[in-house]
């Protein structure tokens, strides 16, 4: 196993492309790692809530959802900022059950265990 890795996401349907790479990025590394984290910030937190990411699609690419469920299946982590969920309305309880509500601490925490950052 290559490690423990945090991705960081900030788009959602805001920016697809952007979006759909994070998650690419994600789901290759829960096949070669023992653990990834993705953060969701800004406009991304959206992505933890239920349906947000069916229709989420840049061209060219295929969906960010097929990305989204390999990394979900290969056990992939999805933490959402508070602050940046605060601000659009969402809680614990609007968000996927595999998601979490995880700060700044949760973050420093995590890299201090040894992981290392991509994207």
């Amino acid at each position: 196993m290559a490690g423990k890795f945090l991705i960081n996401c900030s788009h959602g349907k805001n920016n697809a492309e952007d979006a759909t790479v994070a998650f690419i990025a994600a789901a290759a590394a829960t096949a070669l790692s023992e653990e990834v984290v993705v953060f969701l910030t800004s406009d991304a937190v959206r992505l933890a809530t239920p349906d947000y990411a069916d229709d989420v699609q840049a061209e060219g690419y295929l969906p960010l959802l097929k990305f989204l469920d390999e990394f979900l299946a290969g056990n992939g982590k999805l933490w959402v900022c508070p602050a940046c969920a605060k601000a659009r309305g969402i809680t614990q309880d609007d968000i996927i059950d595999s998601a979490l509500i995880a700060g700044v601490a949760s973050i420093i925490d995590y890299l201090e265990s040894g992981a290392k950052t991509i994207m």
